[in-house]
């Protein structure tokens, strides 16, 4: 689904990160993993076009990521950014109905499919009580899960989020990462960013450690997520414990 080859990428005149490669299959979930300013979001603009690359090759299903309009990128990608401010009183049903425009012609208004197609999304999420609420009244956490539904209206193939539950309250953190389960489930390729490790260890089946704009490791969570290479990226010392069934956790050391 997708192909990052020695990817390097930053902004104009600065070189974030370099060397980065990795591929993606169809229902695959990812994890990365990094500190902040590890360059998880420039990446993850970057593989979405909106940054050009510094260097490597992105191939979107085969195709040369460059070689694809906005539009064509929109269709087959979903993303949730870190965060959203409402500026504009848009109720939550038309927010997320924004998710179909990569489906519809210029002069097009969406059609009872689409509104079909955003209802699932806000059902999906447990928001659909909040559809008729302005996006600018609803909290901080509300709001993401909108994010959220929206990406799902575009119904792409795959889904970038980034930090999807930091503003999240425990059990919204918990119904998100179900879903991200459920619908790499049905096919769709998910890759997502988080500064809890655990989240990797639930649903992710390979996580990617970002250190510096570099790979420090990548793999399956059990075996790149170690006391190690947790305290080489966030300079503190923690332990992996092993959970009944196969699970792992991660507990941090807190020095008096």
């Amino acid at each position: 689904m997708l192909e990052v080859k020695s990817l390097a990428f930053g902004f104009p005149g600065r070189t974030v990160g370099k060397d980065v490669s990795f591929s993606l299959g169809a229902g695959e979930v990812m994890c990365v993993l990094g500190p902040n300013g590890g360059g998880k979001t420039t990446l993850f603009r970057t593989l979405l076009g909106l940054l050009a690359p510094h260097g490597g090759s992105v191939e979107l299903e085969g195709t040369p990521l460059d070689s694809l309009s906005r539009a064509e990128i929109a269709r087959r990608v979903g993303y949730v950014p870190q965060g959203h401010a409402g500026y504009f009183a848009y109720s939550v049903r038309e927010f997320v109905l924004m998710g179909r425009t990569a489906h519809l012609g210029v002069f097009a208004s969406p059609g009872k499919k689409d509104v079909a197609v955003a209802e699932r999304a806000l059902e999906s999420l447990g928001i659909a009580h909040l559809a008729d609420k302005p996006v600018t009244e609803i909290s901080g956490g509300e709001r993401q899960l909108a994010l959220v539904a929206r990406a799902l209206a575009q119904e792409p193939k795959l889904l970038v989020l980034d930090e999807p539950t930091a503003s999240l309250d425990f059990g919204n953190q918990v119904r998100v990462l179900e879903r991200i389960s459920a619908l790499a489930g049905s096919g769709i390729s998910i890759l997502f960013s988080s500064h809890d490790p655990d989240h990797a260890f639930l649903c992710a089946r390979r996580a990617l450690l970002l250190a510096e704009g570099r790979v420090l490791e990548i793999g399956a969570p059990r075996d790149v997520i170690r006391p190690d290479t947790l305290e080489r990226m966030y300079r503190v010392s923690v332990q992996v414990l092993p959970l009944p069934g196969g699970a792992h956790t991660c507990l941090p050391t807190i020095r008096p």
